[in-house]
């Protein structure tokens, strides 16, 4: 209970194992990091499309999506990043619950963000998958020109120009789309997925 506004949880009578049950698969969240222009959202749409085409309940939280509305309010910040990464496992931890794959696309270039997402989730629900690309090559994918502002400084504490990104440590799975083509990076994060929802 909130000690603040005596907000008590409400449990229902219909529970995630029910939903799954009825899906046919487990839920669980996919946690997509990498630098911007990485391919981090064009797989992660890629493999929801193939996941509903066999009749499975999949969603993307994409980063630039999820920033106009759920978090149009947060600038970038640090807090407001940490805010931003908190809303999302939030809002995700509550899709697992409805029993719904959840494939969330965001930079989140701190170990710090990231372990407080698996917090929030749940390590049993949570897997990471890091989407590798050297910084040259997502420079060059980037049609929205934000690289090139960066360097121009004319947009400040960008990752991978003037903002660090922490590799991680132990991804559960590593896709390097600077070596594979788009086709095998989904084929492998779809197999990927497979395995872990299956009953």
């Amino acid at each position: 209970m909130s000690s603040e506004r005596n907000v008590l949880k409400y449990r229902g009578k219909v529970f995630r194992g029910d939903r799954e049950k009825l899906n046919g698969h487990r839920s669980a969240v996919f946690w997509f990091t990498g630098l911007s222009g990485s391919g981090k959202s064009t797989i992660a749409h890629e493999v929801e499309k193939k996941l509903f085409d066999l009749s499975m309940r999949a969603y993307v939280f994409d980063g630039d999506n999820v920033r106009h509305g759920l978090c149009g309010d947060l600038s970038f910040s640090p807090a407001a990043r940490t805010e931003n990464i908190r809303r999302i496992a939030e809002v995700s931890k509550l899709f697992t619950e409805n029993g719904t794959i959840c494939m969330c696309a965001f930079i989140s270039p701190l170990k710090k963000y990231r372990q407080m997402a698996r917090e929030i989730i749940g390590k049993m629900d949570f897997y990471e998958i890091y989407i590798t690309c050297p910084l040259e090559v997502c420079e060059r994918r980037d049609v929205k020109g934000y690289y090139k502002l960066a360097r121009e400084g004319k947009i400040k504490n960008y990752t991978g120009i003037s903002a660090s990104y922490e590799t991680p440590e132990a991804p559960d799975l590593v896709i390097d789309t600077d070596k594979e083509t788009l086709e095998e990076s989904v084929g492998r994060v779809k197999e990927f997925i497979l395995g872990k929802i299956s009953f």
